[in-house]
């Protein structure tokens, strides 16, 4: 590992910072905290922390001796100094004396000290920085440093490694008694330039930011060049199927088996969403022979716990030849998982403690990879990088010897810590949280609006459509993906279909949008535009809808298919019958899946739309149909019975009332304004 720091990069913070008032202490510190968060060898989202001791002004005016540290809700790698709280010394000193600390005191101490109460909590490692008499102290959760202490004979591969410049620290639960330790083993040796916290992490500190931050590179690097020493070869291969599915195949299966009904709302269900990952490194490891023993001990550092649980979910390999059998050893799989948390519940908590989610987070699968999963693709991916780093920590720590993790208790109580979950905050869920949408025509208007909504609702969001260009630049603004796709062409559409299965994981809403229309007198239309139409604006509508059914069965929790039919459905418009024959026969196409998959709990609805100004409904159209109407453009928009035009919006807000209508199939909501002649019985 080498050192980032350049002096003329550290220099320009500092001046930058200074026109705000920042003083150099801090602006260093906001430096090489970032440098050490950018790189995930060091630090993986929200973990580590960095302190540096200097004074500032309080409310008073006063100039006090303070510590920014890392506060609550900040991750490294981007961090400003708003996210470094100044906490006054003196007191937080005072509390060395202390016997014990409660967490909660803990926590009330920090808080009242705090120069700014506005300020976010300061890191529960505060004291640990406080008691260390260093100007600036830096925290990471290095992979190679942890592929040491968390072996049996840790405190001898240290010793080998480092002689007396680091201190070991036993483990400790972070808090009160973990910072009056590591203070106790520093004033035992003040010449040791860090602390090496047995099955936890590392500290370095030092008088300057840079001597903190160099000497975190140095012992890390140190523990890379062990073990590059007397590897030995690791993770036996088990024997593989012939012949594996794939990534697309098995993901709705996995999504299934770990996705729960929710106990308050019928018909509802809790589903976490997928975030697939593999290399050589990861295959080595999910398919090596021991998997049972080195995968499932536990995380590597206490930390990672509150966003992967303790151990993962390992399935067997994905037999291309048997499908049946998988889906049935996974949801076995899955449910010796949740009952084995439950045991593990029972067996460690207290009356005052609720249960969380009892749901796994990193699913294991020999011949593939590795899945992470949670309430949103970012939770997936945090935990998918998490799931990386404990590959490369118990790859490496086994190459040299072997991975042991904390016992059960500790790690339960890691788990369970109130100052721990509280990293993970407290907003309120959106109502789609854990769903995956996916919209076709999805950039025209009425597929943008409603991909837009649906995200806002908490859903992740596939944009398809034609145009794939325009659809990715819509889907990258709202944290989708966006795919090009020819309804019309069934390859098309069933590769579109496994991408979004691949990169979410499933799909539980299908928003089929995508149409054109045709015109002409019924009579006189050329049979080849009419078949034209009935493609796109019927059998395109069943391609869809057949391969959107096909993932929700596998998952097996139901879902929910939306079809765009429009007014000509039931109220025919002069020379528009190529256009409303086939938007005829999509809505009741939405009923015949109401009707054939409502017992899979799969709901089919439409909506009934009219006037939308949109890539189908353009300028010259609308030129075109006001005419047929003998009407002016204006009044043609808004001929309703409440005289408002009605917009793409309006639309995508019909769509996800629909979505979120636990009880509601076989439904058409019209969303034209009012039109008497378009009102179905």
């Amino acid at each position: 590992m080498k050192s980032n720091w350049r002096d003329e990069d550290a220099e320009a913070m500092v001046t930058r910072y200074a026109q705000q008032g920042i003083g150099r202490d801090l602006a260093l510190r906001v430096y090489t905290s970032r440098l050490l968060g950018l790189d995930p060898l060091l630090v993986l989202h929200g973990g580590g922390n960095t302190s540096v001791k200097t004074t500032a002004t309080d409310l008073s005016g006063d100039e006090v001796e303070v510590l920014c540290v890392k506060g609550s809700g900040w991750d490294m790698g981007d961090i400003e100094p708003a996210g470094l709280p100044a906490v006054r010394m003196k007191p937080l000193l005072k509390l060395r004396a202390r016997e014990a600390l409660s967490d909660e005191d803990m926590v009330r101490q920090q808080r009242a000290n705090l120069l700014d109460p506005g300020a976010p909590n300061p890191s529960v490692e505060t004291l640990l920085h406080a008691f260390l008499p260093l100007k600036f102290v830096d925290h990471t959760h290095s992979t190679a440093v942890l592929s040491i202490a968390n072996q049996p004979d840790a405190t001898a591969i240290c010793a080998e490694i480092y002689g007396k410049r680091m201190g070991l620290v036993p483990y400790i639960m972070p808090g009160f008694a973990l910072a009056k330790k590591a203070a106790e083993v520093y004033d035992a040796d003040p010449s040791v330039e860090g602390l090496i916290l047995v099955k936890h992490g590392i500290f370095t500190f030092g008088a300057t930011a840079r001597e903190a931050y160099e000497r975190m590179i140095d012992m890390v690097t140190r523990a890379e060049d062990r073990l590059a020493r007397d590897r030995k070869k690791i993770f036996t291969p088990a024997a593989l199927p012939a012949r594996l599915a794939t990534v697309a195949d098995i993901a709705p299966v996995l999504r299934g088996a770990c996705s729960a009904p929710d106990a308050k709302t019928e018909g509802a269900w809790r589903r976490l969403i997928l975030d697939f990952r593999s290399d050589a490194r990861i295959l080595n490891y999910v398919n090596g022979a021991e998997i049972a023993r080195y995968a499932q001990q536990g995380v590597v550092t206490p930390d990672h716990t509150i966003r992967t649980k303790n151990i993962p979910l390992v399935v067997p390999a994905p037999d291309a030849a048997d499908p049946a059998g998988f889906r049935a050893n996974v949801r076995a799989a899955a449910e010796k998982f949740v009952a084995a948390y439950h045991d593990y519940f029972k067996r460690n908590a207290d009356k005052a403690k609720r249960e969380l989610d009892p749901l796994p987070r990193v699913i294991l699968v020999p011949g593939l990879g590795l899945f992470g999963m949670g309430r949103s693709k970012k939770d997936a991916r945090i935990a998918a990088d998490i799931a990386e780093n404990t590959v490369l920590t118990i790859g490496d720590a086994e190459a040299i010897g072997r991975f042991e993790a904390l016992p059960e208790r500790d790690l339960f109580d890691m788990e369970y810590w109130s100052l721990e979950q509280a990293k993970l905050g407290t907003v309120a869920e959106k109502p789609l949280a854990g769903q995956i949408v996916a919209i076709t025509g999805g950039a025209g208007a009425i597929g943008a609006a409603t991909a837009k909504l649906f995200k806002d609702n908490g859903a992740e969001v596939a944009v398809l459509d034609l145009d794939g260009a325009v659809a990715q630049g819509i889907a990258k603004k709202l944290g989708g993906i966006g795919l090009a796709c020819d309804v019309t062409n069934a390859q098309s559409v069933h590769d579109a279909f496994a991408a979004v299965a691949a990169e979410f994981g499933g799909l539980d809403i299908v928003v089929s949008n995508a149409g054109a229309a045709w015109q002409g007198r019924i009579g006189e239309v050329d049979e080849a535009v009419l078949r034209k139409s009935f493609e796109l604006n019927f059998f395109a509508h069943q391609r869809v809808a057949q391969a959107a059914v096909k993932i929700m069965l596998a998952q097996g929790t139901g879902g929910c298919l939306l079809f765009n039919v429009s007014k000509q459905a039931v109220n025919p418009g002069a020379d528009f019958g190529p256009y409303g024959l086939p938007k005829a026969a999509t809505l009741f196409l939405s009923r015949q899946y109401a009707l054939d998959y409502g017992k899979d709990g799969i709901r089919a609805n439409a909506v009934n739309a009219d006037r939308i100004r949109s890539g189908l409904l353009d300028s010259a159209m609308i030129a075109t149909r006001s005419k047929a109407r003998g009407l002016s453009e204006h009044d043609y928009m808004a001929g309703n019975l409440l005289g408002r035009e009605v917009t793409a919006e309006d639309v995508a807000q019909a769509f996800l009332n629909q979505a979120l209508a636990l009880k509601t199939t076989a439904d058409v909501t019209t969303v034209d304004g009012g039109n008497i002649a378009a009102a179905l019985r």
